[in-house]
């Protein structure tokens, strides 16, 4: 009995240590888990031990590297990691919201869109700071492979938060991870980290800004690019000459895409980041207040979207006539081509800022040429004269519009709608059940114009008042395209100009630079000036013309005039090509006969060679006077 109870009063002992020691361990733990989340809690960060400091710099080294990588996405992107919601451009605008630049969408920091608003999206220090937090919230990571080989255990958490401020030359960052490094029986436990990264960021955001903000001030972009169409393209100009001058508008717009590249490159901002070849380069260089000590490049690509609209043109044709052979005008006594043209040039430009340490910041804005003047300055977002009016956003009158083709099939069109100077965007007929229509909004207009174009079909415009509703079929004309072939005498005419006139419209053909013509059903009046080459010198003269003007004063008031004279002196020239054939015809051309044809021929009669003055004036009544021998053949 007595070993009994001794070996249960020993047992007992013994569960009561047992439970003792759990006792403690659980208390040990918990105080570990409180610790644990007491410190996860708390914005402070113990002393990195000795034992973990190259492990913990490592971690450092991550933080840095991300930071970097973020600050130069923002430097690519023209301080945007993530993009603004894009915006496409239209065949009236091109321009998208962003640049394709190396495969990458650059938002412009200026663009016109696509239904012609101006529009800025410039980023604030501010803007770009929370994508770099958002960034390293999404992206601050560690490999820790090296390490682990070294005994260390490392446990890192998520991102909780990421503050950063883009200074000029450095960014400082704070990051609340948490991170264990564990080692042998040691470890240390860290929650907020504090760098100070090295990065341009901010210097090359502050000097992009004062160059953007200096365009906007100066439009000294724009400035080039009205000299480069003053030097590269028709504009303004008098030419002594007999013979109309004719221009490609596809070639003058390849001619001004070839100066600008050439010429874009060129631009600089004065600072120590270049050498000047020539004296003649200063015209390149702008003044911005200060001066640049990072590398600047301005970028133009002929890929890059461009615009170019110019007024007067017909058929891709810019043509101006002569001046002094017209009935009445014969007393001139010579001839001369004034021309004026009126051009849209739209195109975007890459500005890049870079340093030795091969950080970039960049953004790209869109250079506009608005009717041969720099445009206007945005407020926000505005639009551009005679774009998108206020008459476009109040579609007030529903009409329904139904297109055809001349075999009343149905064919899908655009239709706009023109009202004095104004043109707005409609919609598009559409195939239902055998019908091509359209059923919508037009704005209030008396004696408005419907416009339909279509693909292989003459554009159509209806005069229509949209007060009311009603109804409107619109019957499109085919285009056919058909060779052309000139005769004049029983010779192909070296230079020639083609005229087709049908209900008021006019197509041009330069022939043979063109040798074709998109011809519809109808009655044109066709009319042919042939040209030879030709030696007329006319002899300079001064004369005196006198004029009736009221006189200076009192007595003007009045009516009295007086007489005052003036020297016109004209100029020596010599005429190197003359109208020698030619002639206009009246024709009726039908559908059926367009349908088989394969080429117009057009025969005129040779008329003399002039060889003084007065022969070019008979040679231009003779065009009036004498008829064409057209016809169409398979």
């Amino acid at each position: 009995m007595k070993k009994r109870g001794k070996s249960f009063v020993n047992l007992l002992k013994s569960r009561r240590s047992q439970v003792t020691v759990f006792i403690i361990v659980a208390i040990i733990l918990f105080s570990g888990i409180v610790v644990f989340f007491l410190l996860k809690g708390s914005s402070v960060t113990t002393p990195v031990p000795a034992e973990f400091r190259s492990a913990y710099d490592y971690y450092l080294s991550c933080i840095d590297a991300d930071t970097y990588n973020g600050a130069r996405l923002l430097g690519h992107g023209a301080g945007y990691i993530e993009n603004p919601s894009f915006s496409p451009g239209s065949a009236y605008m091109p321009f998208s919201s962003q640049l394709s630049f190396m495969g990458f969408g650059v938002p412009y920091w200026f663009y016109i869109a696509g239904n012609g608003v101006k529009k800025e999206q410039v980023p604030t220090k501010e803007n770009m700071q929370v994508q770099l937090n958002n960034f390293l919230i999404r992206n601050v990571n560690c490999d820790f492979s090296v390490l682990e080989q070294q005994g260390y255990s490392i446990i890192l958490g998520n991102v909780n938060d990421a503050e950063t401020k883009i200074n000029p030359s450095s960014i400082d960052v704070k990051i609340s991870q948490d991170i264990i490094i564990s080692r042998g029986n040691s470890s240390w436990l860290g929650n907020v980290h504090s760098r100070k990264v090295n990065s341009n960021l901010g210097g090359l955001y502050d000097l992009a800004r004062k160059v953007y903000d200096f365009e906007k001030q100066e439009y000294f972009l724009e400035d080039y690019g009205i000299d480069v169409l003053r030097l590269y393209a028709p504009v303004d100009g008098v030419e002594i000459s007999c013979s109309p001058k004719l221009w490609n508008s596809a070639n003058v717009r390849n001619d001004l895409i070839n100066a600008l590249e050439a010429n874009v490159p060129q631009t600089k901002i004065k600072g120590d980041y270049y050498v000047l070849n020539n004296e003649d380069h200063k015209y390149f260089v702008k003044d911005i207040g200060e001066s640049v000590d990072v590398n600047l490049n301005f970028v133009y690509s002929r890929n890059w979207p461009f615009r170019m609209e110019v007024w007067p043109s017909e058929s891709g044709l810019m043509k101006a006539d002569p001046v002094g052979l017209q009935q009445g005008l014969g007393m001139l006594g010579f001839c001369y081509v004034p021309y004026h043209f009126v051009y849209d040039l739209g195109y975007p430009v890459m500005i890049q800022f870079y340093n030795d340490e091969n950080e970039m910041f960049q953004f790209p804005l869109v250079v506009y040429v608005d009717k041969n003047k720099p445009r206007t300055a945005p407020n926000g977002s505005s639009a551009m004269p005679n774009a998108v009016q206020e008459l476009c956003q109040h579609k007030l009158s529903n009409k329904t519009i139904s297109t055809y083709n001349a075999g009343l099939q149905p064919i899908e069109a655009d239709i706009s709608f023109k009202c004095f100077d104004t043109q707005c965007d409609i919609g598009r007929t559409k195939l239902n059940e055998g019908v091509a229509l359209f059923s919508g909004g037009f704005p209030q207009c008396v004696n408005g114009f419907v416009i339909v174009n279509a693909a292989g079909y003459q554009t159509k415009k209806y005069i229509t008042t949209t007060l009311d509703e009603n109804n409107i079929q619109i019957v499109l004309d085919k285009k056919y395209r058909v060779a052309l072939d000139l005769k004049s005498g029983a010779k192909t005419p070296a230079f020639a100009i083609v005229t087709f006139t049908k209900n008021n419209d006019t197509i041009t053909v330069a022939y043979p630079e063109q040798k074709t013509v998109d011809l519809t059903e109808g009655q044109y009046e066709i009319k042919s000036y042939v040209y030879s080459s030709a030696n007329i010198n006319l002899q300079g003269t001064t004369s005196q013309k006198c004029v009736e003007v009221p006189k200076a004063g009192f007595l003007g008031v009045f009516g009295f005039n007086e007489e005052k004279c003036l020297d016109v002196e004209i100029p020596d020239q010599t005429i190197e090509q003359a109208v020698s054939g030619g002639g206009k015809q009246i024709q009726y051309i039908t559908e059926s006969e367009l349908q088989g044809a394969r080429r117009i021929v057009i025969s005129s009669e040779g008329f003399k060679t002039p060889t003084k003055p007065e022969d070019l004036q008979i040679n231009y009544n003779l065009v009036e006077t004498t008829g064409l021998g057209i016809s169409l053949e398979k």
